[in-house]
């Protein structure tokens, strides 16, 4: 009988298992395998090289931004960005006058410009803008060699600190003179976003695409009382916290020194016009109530700057600030700030003939500060909404030459030919007595013989020895204070009352006092 072979792999009872083989080590990768991955590694590199460059090549053909040239054949598309817009601007067109300055300067119309001040203007605003991003584009665009004349929207805001993540990146490549930046222009798809965005809003028709209109949004906008005052109200409950974080007058000098003047100083061939815009007077009213600080530095660096370009020859200022015209009439403004078209034509006109209601001299440049001053402190507000100067002169046997202007802290027109006041500050204007019954909601005015006594809400008073009278308004109660009608209970008081209107936006009364009764 012949022996079974034996199952492979299985050993025979008893014995122990062999050794398992050592392992081997893997391979080495061989010279030809990695000179393989370093022609792979350079095929790729030489690839993404060549992409970058037809990439930049198209760009550079294309050139959304007009960076490098103007369209080659077809009709310009232009981005609203201004940030990025404005340097081909300023490089590749024909212009001898730059209009640099915020969102206050965005509606004038260049040929408007070019008839009031002669020559040909670009603009080159900047909404939301600081005087450094202002400096920037003024800067380049003088580089050019074509700028004989910058008009320059000079708001006080732009001197301070900005905030740029709000207002977004700014493309200083584009600006300066090292083109080996440039490559964040040539490889910036975005730059197509917004030429595809140009393109669509222009087959839509609701972006200008000429510079004539480029950045204008005058069109675009409502206009009117209604919304001004809208504003005024959430203005005035919300702006309270600015002046937290107000920054000292030297702050806002040196970046004056830094971001404008020096420009000015540089460029000793080239005129610059600079102009206060002209906010509502509302605006005005609510920095003064909300940011005092704010408000005062605004007043003393107007009065500064212009000194300081007052001793340049190649420096003019002018100051629309006060002009009652426009800053009175509500109706002109989208909000308590920005006006319409109209008020920029109309500012390029007063420069151009050179208007001395509103050019700043030696002579006129705090009387100026001190008016703006003096119409924040009258401003009278009509039941209708619209804003008026108020102002009560009192004087005795007729010569008003000596009057003196009363002050009460608050006025309302509530209709034509009278004004609200706090009865108590009335009273001490007309040098009456004053006397208040809290229970009988009742309050008495006296002066000499005539006594004059008065219910809360109701429009009927008892004068002495003359019996009952109606009042145009009774007395009411607004603020915390009871207010009466300064002009009716002057007359019963035995005062003589002048009204005088110096313009449409001004209301000022003299009131003559009388002997005095026994």
């Amino acid at each position: 009988m012949q022996t079974p072979a034996p199952i492979p792999n299985q050993r025979p009872p008893g014995t122990q298992p062999a050794s398992a083989p050592a392992s081997r080590p893997s391979p080495r990768p061989t010279r030809v395998t990695a000179r393989a991955a370093k022609r792979m590694l350079a095929r790729t590199a030489l690839l993404a090289v060549l992409f970058a460059l037809l990439a930049s090549l198209i760009t550079y053909a294309v050139d959304p931004l007009q960076f490098y040239h103007k369209p080659f054949g077809y009709k310009p598309v232009f981005s609203s960005e201004q940030r990025y817009q404005n340097p081909g601007l300023a490089l590749h067109y024909d212009y001898d006058t730059i209009i640099i300055g915020t969102s206050m300067t965005e509606n004038f119309l260049p040929s408007e410009v070019d008839k009031a001040l002669g020559g040909k203007t670009l603009k080159l605003s900047i909404r939301g803008s600081t005087a450094d991003e202002q400096y920037k584009i003024a800067q380049l665009a003088i580089k050019t060699g074509k700028v004989k004349r910058v008009l320059w929207g000079l708001d006080y805001f732009a001197l301070k600190t900005g905030d740029q993540e709000a207002a977004g990146p700014f493309p200083d490549y584009l600006y300066d003179d090292n083109h080996w930046n440039d490559y964040r222009y040539l490889l910036n798809y975005s730059v197509y976003g917004q030429l595809f965005k140009g393109i669509f809003k222009q087959l839509e028709g609701t972006a200008p695409q000429s510079l004539e209109k480029l950045y204008n949004w005058n069109d675009s906008v409502l206009f009117g009382k209604r919304l001004v005052l809208a504003d005024y109200r959430k203005a005035a409950n919300e702006e309270a916290y600015f002046g937290l974080n107000e920054e000292p007058l030297d702050v806002i000098k040196d970046h004056f020194n830094a971001q404008v003047l020096s420009l000015v100083k540089a460029n000793p061939d080239v005129d610059f016009i600079f102009y206060y815009p002209p906010y509502s007077v509302l605006r005005e009213a609510v920095w003064s109530a909300t940011n005092e600080e704010r408000y005062r530095n605004q007043l003393a660096m107007d009065v500064w700057m212009f000194q300081q370009f007052n001793a340049l020859p190649n420096a003019k200022v002018y100051d629309f600030q006060t002009a009652g015209d426009w800053t009175y009439n509500l109706d002109l403004y989208k909000d308590l700030s920005h006006h319409n078209q109209a008020v920029n034509t109309q500012i390029a006109e007063a420069i151009g003939k050179d208007d001395p209601r509103y050019r700043m001299t030696e002579a006129n440049a705090q009387a100026l500060s001190d008016e703006l001053t003096e119409q924040v402190r009258t401003l009278t507000m009509t039941a209708d909404g619209d804003p008026k100067i108020v102002q009560v002169f009192v004087g005795s046997g007729g010569e008003a030459a000596v009057a003196k202007e009363a002050e009460f802290s608050n006025r309302v027109i509530p209709g034509d030919g009278e004004v609200l006041v706090p009865a108590k500050e009335a009273a001490a204007a007309l040098g009456a007595t004053f006397d208040w019954n809290q229970e009988a909601k009742t309050l008495v005015m006296a002066r000499g013989n005539t006594r004059i006594t008065m219910q809360l809400n109701k429009a009927m008073a008892a004068v002495k020895d003359s019996g009952n009278i109606e009042l145009s308004y009774p007395p009411t109660l607004a603020g915390g204070k009871t207010h009466v009608p300064l002009l009716q209970l002057a007359e019963l008081l035995g005062y003589s009352v002048m009204p005088v209107q110096p313009n449409s936006w001004s209301l000022r009364y003299t009131l003559t006092a009388g002997a005095i009764g026994k």
